[in-house]
């Protein structure tokens, strides 16, 4: 079973969260764990504040390193060796490669930093991975744990119920997933493409690989330099006019 640690002000939060659909269901299986561990219950001001003015000036408030610490040593010895995964604009860019990583990992501990941010001293003491989810700034590190957390449970086996669900899916060859079709077989005057109701999976493979490279060529040709592609899927983007060296 893989088990998250979450570091939080707000463990309401993450458990609230990741209780329903395919996480809570994961979880009540015995496939995942997920502990919310409220950093607020290990300070020592007895007005229960975990944070104070930074040094050198500025507006807002900064996280105290010991709180944050103590809350991490409560994990010690179940937590020990796993990763500390720090949630920041300043991190490494959160991918589908980086979720396979940290999948292979027994256990992992989430840190989500408020305010203007977290002690230093603390980071270079406990952290070893720092990860964004983009450039952009949200107002606690929660929802970035909770997205990484989802993601990266997925690829955890049992999670999903059947282990392809998530081979043919965007970016788990480099590539945007192919469009998707359900009864009935005409809404709102579309149908669905003929090639899906012939049964022929040969076929069914091929349109589904050319539509992924059609529409990663569109959407987001930026990722067409990294997929792995065979000759014929470069004979085909150029036959659709969609070269690599023209998507840049």
């Amino acid at each position: 079973m893989k088990q998250f640690f979450v570091l939080t002000l707000f463990p309401e939060m993450i458990e609230q969260t990741l209780s329903h659909s395919i996480m809570g269901r994961a979880q009540k299986e015995g496939h995942i764990s997920v502990e919310a561990v409220n950093i607020r219950d290990f300070t020592q001001n007895k007005h229960k504040h975990v944070d104070d003015y930074p040094y050198g000036g500025g507006a807002g408030l900064v996280m105290q390193g010991q709180p944050i610490y103590d809350a991490y040593q409560s994990l010690l010895p179940k937590a020990e060796h796993a990763r500390v995964v720090f949630m920041t604009p300043q991190g490494r860019p959160f991918t589908q490669r980086v979720a396979e990583e940290l999948a292979q990992e027994e256990n992992l501990v989430f840190l989500c930093g408020h305010y203007e941010g977290i002690d230093e001293r603390v980071i270079e003491e406990i952290v070893t991975d720092e990860i964004s989810l983009g450039d952009f700034v949200l107002t606690g590190g929660e929802l970035a744990a909770i997205t990484i957390i989802d993601a990266v449970s997925r690829l955890v086996p049992g999670v999903l119920g059947k282990e392809e669900s998530f081979e043919d899916e965007s970016f788990s060859e480099g590539l945007l997933e192919y469009p998707q079709y359900t009864r009935p077989p005409v809404f709102m005057g579309r149908e669905v493409p003929e090639v899906l109701l012939s049964g022929h999976h040969g076929n069914v493979a091929k349109w589904r690989r050319e539509q992924a490279l059609i529409r990663t060529a569109k959407k987001r040709p930026d990722l067409l330099k990294k997929a792995v592609l065979t000759k014929q899927d470069i004979a085909f983007l150029q036959k659709q006019g969609l070269t690599i060296e023209e998507t840049e």
